[in-house]
């Protein structure tokens, strides 16, 4: 391969060899349909293989040349490859079917289109291809056009919003924290998770640096669906961390088996028990949310207030609790302090709110919100440590405890504040990276540095004034960045390996967030 790039305020990728070039893009389609378009020119020869394998590989299939059509028979939802020209030949080992067939490119350009979830064939013509192409580019460089991007590295800026605002789920609104399952946060290790679903934190925290950029439908879509999901909770209080796209709760975290995993790392798993945890914080990133986009429009839809003061009555019922944490570590829960932090954001940015739009606020909210920032500054500082730390009962860092200044609750001049900073710099960051903590959190093996930790740290330095050192790590963050933009969620200093899913919305929201810092402060761009 020659190199593989996103064709400009776009995600349509063109990959390229000597003579001939991929170009691939996904359509706009309905809810429950997927329709892929992959294109083939050049001047040399290419072989296609194409090798479905339904539920992880688990279901056995048939498939079917029928002219130009190859039907891929037994699966729950229709599978069909429509290749008009092109004549596959289909075998099978009894139990997965595969289609191969030889095309050559100096008779033209060939076009493959996979549709799932429908048998309605599209435009097969070479013309037709061009006009579905141009509508959706067309579309994507509209939207790009109207964001508000920060003189500080703008095409990554606006590669990292296009690719947030592809991980939203356009039919209902949904987002999800990353596109991809089980690619490891350590090779070989079994830190291997499933990340295509919404999570409500992720999601709020994606839309909102879509809000900065002013996109504002993204927010609005995200706020209808959990809407949606609240007319059907048990109250607030009881929200899941994640759901699946349409709503609905995950079934049972499962392993697959069968499959040996990227590099071997085992186990492959789909769903996410973390769906069961209790993650009180959920509810800071989704009042933030409605906080910035009311700001932004000037107005406060009756709705979105409604939203708003369900989270205050979730933390009212509930900001005592022990829980899980942002992490999700898979052990007993804790008082952690970034799920306090958290607890009282929401409150504050609900008072905050009301007086902007003239609302009334629930009288427990401010002693509320008073009694929680006293609690955190007392029960979260350890001297000890010199910093505060991941929960009331431990010694241990954790990058996220850089909300208690970042969030407004501990004012940035603070000592402790300061020491915070510097003890989270001192311990958790190594070269370009930061790590979330060090303590053993129940798991086996080792993992990444992670990159939203990375832009934390950067966000605390701005906020201390330590300019310099925070445009010396975001330059290194950059220097991090894939060929085509992307990042994933972690990256091994040691062994310079990217880990994790990929991409991942926590990492480009993240770098959103500081190159518009940055700007903001001036100096490099």
């Amino acid at each position: 391969m020659l190199g593989q790039r996103y064709v400009d305020s776009t995600m349509i990728v063109e990959t390229r060899w000597a003579d001939v070039t991929v170009t691939d893009y996904l359509e706009p389609a309905p809810e429950g349909i997927t329709s892929l378009v992959r294109v083939l020119s050049g001047s040399g020869a290419a072989r296609i293989v194409f090798a479905p394998r339904p539920d992880y590989a688990n279901a056995p299939f048939s498939m079917e040349a029928r002219g130009d059509e190859l039907h891929v028979m037994g699966t729950s939802d229709p599978i069909v490859l429509f290749a008009p020209g092109v004549q596959f030949a289909v075998t099978s080992d009894g139990r997965h079917a595969t289609a191969t067939a030889v095309v050559n490119l100096q008779d033209g350009p060939v076009v493959l289109n996979l549709r799932c979830g429908d048998t309605e064939p599209q435009p097969a013509d070479s013309d037709g291809e061009i006009d579905r192409r141009a509508i959706v580019a067309l579309h994507s460089r509209s939207w790009v056009q109207e964001l508000d991007l920060p003189s500080v590295k703008p095409s990554l800026v606006r590669r990292s919003a296009l690719v947030l605002r592809a991980l939203v789920h356009e039919p209902t609104g949904a987002v999800l924290a990353a596109p991809t399952t089980s690619l490891p946060e350590g090779i070989g290790g079994t830190r291997n998770w499933d990340y295509r679903y919404c999570w409500l934190r992720d999601g709020s925290m994606t839309v909102n640096a879509l809000v900065d950029l002013g996109s504002t439908r993204e927010a609005a879509g995200f706020l209808d669906w959990l809407g949606r999901i609240l007319e059907h909770a048990p109250g607030p209080e009881w929200l899941h961390p994640l759901y699946s796209v349409t709503g609905a709760p995950l079934s049972t975290e499962a392993v697959i088996d069968s499959l040996p995993g990227y590099a071997g790392s085992r186990p492959v798993r789909i769903g996410n028990a973390a769906d069961h945890q209790v993650q009180l914080d959920v509810f800071g990133p989704i009042a933030e949310l409605i906080s910035a986009l009311s700001e932004r429009d000037g107005d406060l839809a009756d709705s979105h207030w409604d939203l708003m003061v369900q989270m205050a009555s979730a933390v009212l019922a509930r900001w005592h609790e022990p829980d899980h944490g942002i992490w999700e570590a898979r052990r007993a829960p804790r008082h952690h302090v970034y799920t306090k932090v958290m607890c009282w954001v929401t409150l504050d940015r609900a008072l905050r709110t009301a007086a902007r739009h003239g609302r009334v606020p629930v009288p427990e909210w401010e002693p509320t919100a008073t009694a929680i920032r006293e609690e955190v500054l007392r029960e979260g500082w350890d001297e000890s440590a010199s910093s505060y730390t991941v929960s009331y009962d431990s010694p241990d860092l954790d990058a996220a405890v850089l909300h208690i200044g970042l969030s407004g609750l501990l004012d940035v001049a603070d000592q402790r504040f300061l020491d915070t900073v510097t003890a989270v710099e001192r311990e958790l960051r190594v070269g370009p990276t930061v790590f979330r903590y060090r303590y053993d959190d129940g798991l086996p093996g080792l993992e990444g540095g992670f990159h939203i930790c990375t832009t934390w740290l950067i966000e605390a330095y701005v906020a201390v004034g330590r300019i310099e050192e925070a445009w010396d790590l975001f330059d290194q963050l950059v220097n991090l960045f894939g060929p085509t933009g992307l990042l994933p969620e972690e990256y091994d200093p040691g062994t310079e390996t990217h880990l994790g899913n990929h991409p991942q919305a926590y990492s480009h929201l993240g770098f959103i967030r500081c190159a518009r810092l940055l700007d903001a402060v001036g100096g490099r761009k």
